[in-house]
């Protein structure tokens, strides 16, 4: 069987040059990857307390849901602005270049609820930063993120220091 970061595709110079990509798109598309992405996140876990499993569109959807589904666990969707049809509370947050805002139904967090962050990917920390705020915000307890990639090298820790961070695999570069 082949390891988790074979599955990982990486392009050189996208969306812009001097980028290495890692596309997890290609761990997506094998049944034996996603396989092994899902258990790998999940053994990182399985020492945590928590409530609720909280992702982010599109790709926290995907590896929160089997996540919150394999702990009977409820999932909270945190999406962009204007995407979900209830009472929202948002958060604006910095990107590279501009500014994004997310969304919450201001009920799928309860006050005291603890709650487990599941993404992608964490880079430089600002989407990560900005779910903890909103969940925060609704009373929750932020008591843990996990992810498949953390790109180490663009410091995505650095912003949210004082909550644990897991990552199934590690790159050092950006």
């Amino acid at each position: 069987m082949k390891k988790l970061e074979e599955y990982v595709r990486s392009i050189p110079d996208f969306p812009e040059e001097g980028i290495l990509f890692r596309d997890v798109t290609s761990v997506l598309q094998d049944a034996d990857g996603l396989h092994l992405a899902i258990d790998t996140m999940q053994d990182l876990i399985k020492d945590m307390d928590f409530d609720v499993v909280a992702g982010p569109e599109s790709r926290g959807f995907i590896f929160g849901t089997p996540i919150a589904y394999l702990n009977h666990k409820p999932f909270v969707l945190i999406r962009k602005q204007g995407k979900l049809p209830c009472e929202t509370v948002s958060k604006e947050y910095d990107l590279e270049y501009g500014t994004a805002t997310i969304e919450m139904h201001k009920d799928s967090i309860k006050p005291g609820q603890k709650v487990l962050i599941v993404d992608d990917l964490i880079a430089t920390g600002g989407t990560t930063q900005a779910m903890i705020q909103l969940i925060e915000s609704l009373g929750g307890i932020v008591v843990g993120v996990v992810v498949l990639i953390e790109l180490a090298g663009l410091n995505g820790r650095d912003k949210i220091k004082g909550y644990r961070v897991d990552a199934a695999l590690t790159y050092e570069g950006k």
